[in-house]
């Protein structure tokens, strides 16, 4: 199998080259006609390994229409299980191109990582696909289906609609998602949980209009300064979220020593970390609240009037096992009873996507630890991951009987939703033959 990867990873890595080329920005309406060639693009190369390979979309509970899927499957094998691979074609934004080294959408190979939008998350995810599909050829043993979706970046607001849709081709004895991380480049992990997230938008008001700063300021408090004494107020002294009732552990299963969190986050020198108990818990098993959007009057328009509303928003990553919309009502609670100086308060509950804990004794979990293990050539681990795949729990719920793995061929270096987002090459071709093994165990399981 390792002599069939190496033939075939130069035109693998060649593919990645060619879907990083398409700017597939499922947020934007201007890039809605590079979402339908990406899913095209796509479904041509699962064609074109024997795949029964078609484009679909469902429409979303509110109305909205929802963005182009792959859907794949590999001829019928009686008898055999069925294996559920998962990955999304859509891209983040690229953000302010200043930033950027290069052009984000010409992929360039740089020592042993390939860089450009979309060269990570996900286009790694769906050239492993490609790949062990590729490798295994007519010795596949499974059933497969690819469920490519095009909507993961903008929350998949179609995707239980889709699923309810098309239950009956989706259904499969195992589900791989292949959107998460490794612990470190060269060190592979199964992904143990995933925090869920909740969103409010809080609505700051202290004045029914602006006045001048030198008639009232002092008495009168500016909403800017009043949002601000609100939003400190959900942290005590050590960084830890106030909020009460979220849960969370302080220890995790590996160690993340704080100069790599430095450099991998690009922290400013001197910046204290913020919280208790162990790094890696911090960012997987703890909650965490971030303001992800603040409008205020810009510096360039700065006035001597005191601003009489402000409005920000908050997104929260919550304790895996807790149900995010409970959570997200404790912090809806904890903001309007903790208004400074009885300034109005106004929170809107937004979306609230759940967590996700895998379970570490299922067959395929260590059928997946073996297979990682072979792969790298070393022994893979259990890692948490702070960031939030809430469609999990929609598989899990529509699905109840499949066992769900999630892994990735992320890392600390990827750099995802940012500028200059690449993937370790190395690691990418170990992905390839650790889900190649993977379908290969899961027949005999």
């Amino acid at each position: 199998m390792k002599e069939r990867l190496e033939a075939a990873f130069p035109s693998l890595l060649e593919e990645l080259t060619q879907l990083v080329a398409i700017p597939s920005v499922s947020s934007d309406p201007a890039h809605a006609a590079d979402v339908e060639r990406s899913a095209e693009h796509i479904r041509e190369r699962f064609a074109a390994l024997g795949l029964e390979a078609k484009v679909l979309r469902e429409t979303a509970a509110d109305g909205t229409e929802g963005k182009p899927a792959l859907v794949a499957h590999t001829p019928h094998i009686e008898g055999a299980p069925t294996v559920l691979l998962y990955a999304h074609h859509d891209v983040q934004p690229v953000g302010e191109l200043s930033r950027w080294s290069m052009d984000p959408y010409k992929a360039e190979v740089r020592g042993d990582r390939i860089y450009g939008r979309g060269s990570s998350d996900d286009g790694a995810g769906i050239t492993v696909h490609l790949g062990s599909l590729s490798i295994l050829g007519e010795d596949l043993p499974v059933n497969v289906v690819v469920f490519i979706e095009g909507e993961e970046e903008i929350g998949s607001p179609s995707f239980t609609a889709f699923l309810d849709a098309h239950k009956d081709e989706l259904a499969a004895d195992v589900i791989v998602v292949t959107d998460s991380s490794n612990w470190k480049v060269g060190e592979p992990a199964v992904t143990s949980t995933l925090r869920g997230n909740a969103i409010v938008t809080v609505d700051v008001t202290v004045a029914d209009h602006a006045v001048h700063s030198g008639a009232f300021g002092g008495p009168l408090l500016d909403s800017v300064a009043i949002s601000s004494m609100l939003i400190a107020s959900l942290f005590d002294e050590k960084g830890d979220v106030a909020v009460p009732g979220l849960g969370g552990s302080d220890h995790a299963d590996v160690d993340w020593p704080e100069e790599e969190l430095r450099a991998a986050a690009g922290m400013v020198e001197g910046l204290q970390l913020a919280g208790s108990g162990d790094i890696a818990a911090r960012m997987w098993t703890k909650p965490s609240i971030s303001v992800i959007g603040f409008d205020a009057r810009p510096v360039s328009n700065a006035s001597n009037t005191i601003a009489p509303h402000t409005r920000f928003r908050l997104s929260m990553r919550t304790v895996p096992g807790v149900d995010p919309t409970e959570a997200q009502a404790k912090l809806v609670d904890y903001l309007l009873s903790h208004a400074p100086f009885g300034a109005r308060v106004e929170v809107t509950a937004e979306d609230a996507g759940a967590g996700y804990q895998a379970d570490m004794d299922s067959p395929v979990t260590k059928a997946l630890h073996e297979s990682l293990t072979e792969a790298w050539g070393v022994p893979s681990v259990n890692i948490g991951v702070g960031g939030s795949i809430p469609f999990i729990s929609d598989f899990q719920r529509i699905f109840p009987n499949a066992q769900v793995v999630v892994t990735g061929v992320e890392d600390p270096l990827t750099n995802a939703h940012s500028e200059d987002e690449s993937q370790s090459i190395s690691d990418l071709k170990a992905a390839i033959l650790a889900e190649a093994l993977l379908l290969t165990r899961v027949a005999s399981l």
